[in-house]
């Protein structure tokens, strides 16, 4: 049975241990870090949803009364009942938690302590189930769950300095993912979109690498505890270049999340200059001239896009390896070092 509870409901009965948790049922539970449960707790300030928890609810019949234990949950409602007696704060990015970012929940506004103890938090009541009932619904709820894929695992593994820029950065430009296609409505509910900016942010971390998971799970590592700060900042100068002055490229099929990304390091390179990554020796050195006529870049690139419209025998034989690397799997580094080069020799002031 589907049920709502307000945030100071559940309040009440841990604090009357009228609702406890029956450790049976917390399988392989770890303690969240600080950084998770503020990021809870900031879903909740903001009215988002949040997953639903599964309570048992027991009545005795001798003394009439009821009590619940939380089934599945338990490091949400802890987090709750935490920040509720100020024992963290929300994280400091104010990117992520804007207004939010460093209060406790006696520093909040009454208006936001009212929306945080108002909250419904969605909840699955099993009615005096027993213990063979409520295995069997995790067993059937684990029998027909998707599996989590990669960006999803991660964005519940990691909450330090990396993960809290790439889904602010992802929310900031959720419009122009939307607009343009850059990804498909069907990816960004997997998480495609952080997906994406992760491997941004290492295009300018680390310039362009070989792809694939492995790849972006190093970053998160890497970057957990510590991230430049200027990355953003590069970021939203360089979607916002191509957005302002590359704006018909963005009709075509360079689009495309493998391209876009690609696009993205070129002009990168051509703004700012990025590492070498993968591409080695062949990475050109920052060409000043690069961006300087837009009108050529525009015709360069827009060449590079029909070209991947066309059957290889209509394309010209100097673009048959980037229509070639275009066309197979686009996150090895054969692939991407061809595209790379041919779309950053693209933004030069001069025909390719």
């Amino acid at each position: 049975m589907l049920e709502q509870f307000t945030v100071a409901d559940i309040l009440t009965w841990l604090d009357d241990k009228t609702l406890v948790v029956n450790r049976e049922f917390q399988r392989n539970s770890k303690v969240w870090p600080t950084a998770a449960k503020a990021y809870l707790i900031d879903t909740i300030l903001r009215g988002l949803p949040m997953p639903k928890i599964y309570l048992r609810t027991k009545t005795n019949t001798f003394t009439r009364r009821s009590y619940r234990e939380v089934v599945d949950g338990q490091q949400r409602l802890l987090a709750i009942q935490s920040f509720a007696k100020d024992e963290f704060p929300l994280g400091s990015n104010r990117e992520v938690y804007a207004e939010f970012a460093r209060k406790r929940y006696s520093e909040l506004d009454e208006e936001d302590q009212r929306k945080f103890l108002e909250y419904l938090v969605p909840s699955e009541q099993l009615m005096n189930a027993s213990d063979s009932v409520v295995f069997d619904v995790f067993q059937r709820l684990n029998t027909y769950n998707y599996n989590l894929s990669p960006q999803e695992l991660r964005h519940g593994k990691y909450h330090g300095q990396f993960s809290s820029y790439v889904v602010a950065a992802s929310r900031h430009w959720g419009y122009f993912w939307d607009k343009h296609r850059v990804l498909s409505n069907r990816s960004r509910v997997r998480m495609g979109d952080d997906e994406l900016m992760a491997q941004m942010f290492g295009v300018i971390l680390e310039g362009v690498t070989d792809g694939g998971q492995p790849k972006i799970e190093r970053l998160y590592k890497k970057y957990d505890v510590e991230l430049p700060s200027d990355v953003s900042t590069k970021i939203d100068s360089i979607i916002e270049y191509i957005e302002d002055n590359l704006s018909p490229i963005l009709e075509t099929g360079l689009t495309g999340s493998p391209h876009f990304l690609m696009l993205f390091a070129a002009v990168a390179h051509a703004k700012f200059g990025i590492p070498s990554g993968d591409i080695g020796d062949d990475m050109p050195e920052r060409d000043p001239r690069a961006l300087e006529d837009v009108s050529m870049a525009l015709t360069n690139l827009g060449t590079l896009a029909d070209s991947l419209d066309r059957e290889s025998t209509e394309v010209p034989e100097r673009f048959h390896d980037f229509q070639y690397a275009s066309a197979g799997t686009t996150q090895r580094i054969r692939s991407r070092r061809v595209r790379f080069l041919m779309l950053y020799k693209a933004l030069l002031p001069e025909l390719i």
